[in-house]
């Protein structure tokens, strides 16, 4: 067991399964770790597993073979998931010869067979990814969330996000004059972002993990930690177990270990291992670069609109808001 520090917490991160420890991270194939975790001791499940697009940590395969290898592993989170678990399955699109098969569609038979029950399919929106030239770029991924049964764990509150009118008030009935909204936000719905839709509103979202974003390592699709977030605190309670059975650089294991939960994690590239243990170690000594939950990605200001509009609108727009 390795033993990491920083200046106010101990963290203890073993490499084999142990209930003992904060983390426990496996270099190998998931299956070996998954084998030794007990059944129904762990409380959300939040994976992105390989999408068969050929990267360096996978093998292209048929979509059939591809989804005939993972239902094993899915069989194996759906016996350590408790009763009252999650499970976040968090998938895009596998392109073949130009056709696009979306993978949330395939998998979701299977989970349906373990008899889970889909909750939400979540559509997380970002504004960057490769541009295509024979078809519309794509811009969004899925979750699939599903719970193991009826009686599950959904905390909103600590996920809410502000309001757009957040002093708004009933005009008229018995609720005359109270908050029409929670004063503590609304619920960030089923689409993971919110468009500008005035030139006044703030843009909302969780931006994919690319070049500008602090927390980008070598890892090509890798997972932002405050995506992670959203999912550890409406879905678990604080000292509850998270799995990731495809961990890659690690960002399960920060965002449950940020929130005050133990993570349990696998993944067999060497190269990804290591910038895990490094960026664990960093958050441990409060050095790791982070992107908060629930920064806005860009507030206009209104002058961006003037400056799309002719020279003699923008005078008189100029002039109103003087």
């Amino acid at each position: 067991m390795t033993d990491l520090f920083s200046s106010t917490d101990r963290v203890k991160v073993s490499d084999t399964y142990t209930t003992h420890a904060d983390a426990v991270f496996f270099e190998g194939n998931c299956m070996t770790l998954l084998a030794d975790v007990p059944s129904k001791s762990v409380d959300l499940v939040i994976t992105s597993p390989p999408y068969n697009l050929g990267k360096k940590y996978e093998k292209t395969a048929s979509l059939q073979e591809y989804l005939k290898n993972q239902e094993p592993v899915i069989a194996e989170l759906d016996r350590v998931l408790a009763s009252t678990g999650s499970l976040c399955w968090q998938v895009g699109n596998y392109v073949h010869k130009g056709e696009v098969f979306p993978l949330d569609v395939y998998f979701y038979e299977i989970f349906k067979r373990l008899g889970l029950k889909l909750r939400n399919r979540i559509i997380w929106r970002f504004n960057h990814g490769l541009h295509a030239s024979k078809r519309f770029s794509g811009r969004y991924e899925v979750i699939l969330w599903f719970t193991k049964g009826d009686a599950y764990v959904f905390n909103l509150d600590p996920v809410r996000i502000p309001a757009k009118y957040p002093g708004k008030r009933y005009f008229k009935g018995p609720k005359r004059g109270q908050l029409s909204g929670n004063p503590l936000g609304k619920n960030p719905s089923d689409v993971w972002d919110i468009v500008r839709q005035d030139w006044e509103e703030e843009v909302w979202d969780i931006p994919n993990v690319k070049a500008n974003h602090p927390e980008k390592t070598a890892h090509p699709c890798q997972f932002p930690v405050e995506l992670v977030e959203r999912c550890v605190l409406a879905l678990t309670q604080p000292d509850g177990i998270v799995c990731d059975p495809y961990c890659g650089v690690g960002s399960t294991i920060i965002a449950a270990l940020q929130h005050h939960r133990k993570a349990i994690a696998a993944e067999q590239d060497a190269s990804y291992v290591a910038i895990a243990r490094e960026r664990i170690r960093q958050f441990t000594q409060g050095t790791l670069p982070l992107r908060p939950l629930g920064r806005p990605i860009h507030k206009p200001t209104g002058k961006e609109r003037i400056a799309q509009m002719p020279l003699e609108w923008q005078k008189a727009a100029e002039a109103d808001r003087s």
